[in-house]
């Protein structure tokens, strides 16, 4: 992976309001189009799809539909082929399932597992297992991650095809749950990682549901908000703490102690995004303006200091590695979009 000597391309689109989701499509048919959610701190909230026009070098709006409250994730479905419905999957309230053509973007399903009270506890985070389209995992403030199954149809007029049930709901963490990701180890189906607030990291496996295993504990007990896996390697993920400046690498074989702490950011972290085609880069950003590139080959040897560097016109919220593109990465700062040629 050269880093130096190309030419350096960045791409920006500036949305009406703060952009905090953000992701990336995998179909190959669409190569730079993202979808974007709104940070407003009320109830109506946006999510646009963009698209980079390669001949003009200009992002479009494709399409703009109205989300409650703000997404704290957006996800495309993880269908490299092309042979499911082009899906996009939100987090906030509750999980949606949008169906996006052309022109619009219309619902296909809510999902909410909270059958028996009006109440809903807002999901923190969600992920959709690359192996299996139709299960998702959620997330969520009430200390619960809940998988789901889809059973998404073919499209036969105007009918919605897609829906969904709870495959298993368990309490996860004994506070918040923020994040929770699908592992490729054993297949890539059964196992599945989370953090929360209660400052661990615990991994999970279907089909043993009875037990679970804490890789790491922030020695503080500060809240854990993000965890990564490497897209390579499934022995190693990422993971940060609440206003914390570093990001602490960890080795599933050697719990509890990290192998790694990336840690030249001068704010806090907000991001993480493993590259999707090497086992050994991954990317950070920050509220210091920056996002980071880091080659962490020399494992268990410190890591000192990063291979690139970009610095952005604000606190980047957002970091996304397009998996299908490995030399672009998406970040998002204020109301703006940047893709970088790395």
């Amino acid at each position: 992976m050269s880093l130096h000597g190309k030419r350096k391309e960045i791409y920006k689109y500036e949305a009406p309001w703060t952009v905090y989701a953000m992701n990336w499509t995998v179909r190959p048919d669409k190569r730079f189009r993202l979808a974007l959610g709104s940070f407003v701190e009320e109830y109506n909230n946006k999510v646009q799809i963009v698209g980079l026009e390669e001949e003009s070098s200009e992002f479009l709006c494709r399409n703009t539909f109205d989300h409650p409250y703000p997404t704290t994730k957006i996800m495309w479905i993880p269908d490299t082929k092309g042979m499911y419905p082009d899906l996009l999957a939100t987090s906030g309230d509750y999980l949606r399932i949008w169906r996006v053509s052309d022109t619009e973007t219309r619902l296909e399903c809510l999902l909410n597992n909270n059958k028996n009270s009006d109440f809903c506890a807002p999901l923190t985070s969600f992920d959709w297992n690359e192996v299996d389209p139709n299960m998702l995992g959620t997330s969520s403030i009430d200390t619960t991650c809940t998988i789901w199954g889809l059973e998404t149809g073919q499209v036969l007029g105007r009918v919605n095809l897609v829906s969904g049930h709870v495959k298993t709901q368990l309490i996860a963490h004994d506070k918040e749950v923020y994040d929770i990701s699908f592992s490729r180890a054993g297949g890539g189906r059964d196992m599945f990682a989370s953090v929360g607030a209660d400052g661990s990291v615990r991994m999970f496996d279907l089909r043993h549901l009875e037990h679970s295993t804490i890789i790491y504990e922030d020695p503080q007990h500060h809240p854990l908000l993000r965890l990564c896996w490497n897209k390579q390697d499934p022995n190693y993920l990422a993971t940060m703490a609440m206003d914390s400046m570093e990001v602490v690498i960890l080795d599933v074989r050697v719990p509890c102690t990290p192998v790694a702490r990336l840690s030249n950011h001068r704010a806090c972290v907000n991001g993480i995004a493993w590259a999707p085609h090497s086992s050994c880069h991954i990317c950070t950003a920050a509220d210091d303006h920056q996002a980071l590139i880091w080659d962490i080959q020399q494992m268990p040897r410190a890591i000192e200091d990063p291979i690139l560097a970009y610095t952005a016109e604000g606190e980047i919220n957002n970091v996304q590695w397009a998996s299908t593109q490995p030399d672009w990465i998406g970040i998002c700062y204020n109301n703006c979009l940047e893709i970088l040629r790395v």
